[in-house]
């Protein structure tokens, strides 16, 4: 194992007296699936392995780079605050020398462009000493393998319907919250949406495309968004016909939520997500802080890149000046100021229900600002907890029962006439 350390900072790995903040959004990105799940919470275990890895100190682009190790791992908020030393004999390696070993190492095309913290499952030093990068006795690393393993919760799943309805009915909702639900039809699956998500090497499938994505649907079906009024509708508009965007899913009734844990992969035990959103930081779909982390979409992946959220003069900086001239396109009043922690944040929007899947639904959505990540423990405006569904058939016939089933979830002709076909089929 070693870290890759990626900073568009100038000067951030010229020594190493001085520390280092990651924000949480950009650690263990570029990293498989497999060793992110062994590292995403930062307990002692995981904090001692990660000070164990050889380290690659990089800047974006093709300057030369620094290997070291971490000595300090700490969590600050949404941020980690990182120390680290450099092996004292080892001088800075010119990238082009690293550039034949990109494969080897598993550094991916577009990953020397981007401010992040991978994990790499591979060994770092051996692959230098053997290119005689660095000194022979340099390349045997402080440990052989990895001790950290993934951290699993036991909880008993819901079996039954009523197990189920036991479940959310005995959970207290605190005064001043609202109870929103998710289900995921795996464990595995992440609270992110769909534009932000990565394959299981880690690659971003969509994240660069994101603003091509939402232009080309526009072109292609432009009379499908004339009524709407502003770039969130779009946006919801778009994630109804299945294009990755920013937006997440949620609803108010547990049942719809229960139905997607079990709709798919009946194998595998699913899970229902309880959202509990303080009622003050609900905002709607004509709210100011909606426009401006929905109109984020329509900023190109190079825009987004530019913008210093601790600039002091954060308004003034191109991209942002960009990004308030689609702000104001649908909001003239909006005064030319944005506040840049507003543009990371995840809030809960009630979006117009301008469909018949969103009203059958009772369809909500979390729409996810820059960067922004779930973090459990630091995130209070919204609190979640999960509830581990199982015997997914058995739940689903009960909740047909209820008149809960692909008809009345997904309200059109096609899916009645299959639905209804599949109810009268003959079976031996």
């Amino acid at each position: 194992m070693y870290n890759l350390l990626v900073t568009s900072s100038n000067n951030a790995w010229e020594n190493d007296n001085n520390g280092y903040t990651f924000d949480k959004s950009r650690f263990l990105e570029y990293t498989t699936d497999s060793v992110a799940a062994r590292h995403k919470h930062l307990t002692s275990d995981v904090i001692e392995a990660l000070k164990s890895y050889p380290t690659i100190f990089a800047y974006e682009g093709d300057e030369p780079v620094r290997i070291g190790y971490l000595t300090l791992v700490r969590e600050q908020g949404r941020q980690i605050y990182i120390e680290f030393e450099f092996l004292g004999d080892v001088p800075p390696i010119p990238f082009d020398q690293i550039e034949p070993l990109r494969t080897s190492l598993d550094i991916r095309d577009w990953e020397m462009n981007r401010t992040h913290w991978a994990i790499k499952d591979d060994e770092l030093l051996p692959r230098l000493a053997k290119k005689e990068l660095i000194p022979a006795h340099c390349g045997e690393p402080k440990v052989k393998k990895s001790s950290v393993s993934t951290i699993n919760k036991s909880l008993a799943a819901k079996r039954s319907l009523q197990g189920f309805i036991e479940s959310v009915l005995g959970a207290q909702t605190e005064q001043g919250y609202e109870v929103f639900f998710r289900g995921h039809a795996s464990k595995s699956f992440k609270l992110e949406p769909s534009v932000f998500r990565t394959n299981k090497q880690g690659d971003f499938l969509y994240r660069q495309e994101e603003q091509r994505l939402y232009q080309e649907l526009l072109v292609a079906n432009s009379d499908q968004f004339q009524n709407d009024s502003g770039t969130l509708d779009r946006l919801v508009r778009m994630q109804h016909y299945s294009l990755p965007t920013r937006l997440l899913d949620i609803t108010t009734n547990p049942l719809i939520a229960l139905f997607f844990a079990c709709k798919e992969m009946q194998s595998e035990e699913g899970e229902v997500i309880v959202f509990n959103v303080k009622r003050d930081e609900i905002r709607y779909f004509d709210s100011d802080l909606t426009s401006c982390i929905a109109n984020l979409a329509r900023l190109t992946e190079a825009d987004k890149r530019q913008i210093d959220f601790d600039k002091k003069d954060f308004n003034d900086q191109p991209a942002v000046q960009k990004l308030l001239d689609f702000i104001k396109q649908e909001k003239p009043h909006f005064r030319n100021e944005i506040k840049a922690e507003d543009l990371r944040r995840i809030i809960c929007v009630k979006g117009k229900r301008n469909n018949n899947r969103i009203t059958s639904q009772a369809g909500a959505f979390l729409l996810f600002g820059e960067d922004a990540i779930f973090d459990e423990e630091t995130n209070h405006d919204i609190k979640f907890s999960r509830i581990r569904v199982g015997d997914k058939l058995r739940i689903l016939r009960e909740l047909d029962q209820l008149n809960i089933n692909e008809s009345t979830v997904f309200p059109n002709i096609e899916n009645t006439a299959k639905y209804v076909a599949q109810k009268f089929k003959f079976s031996d």
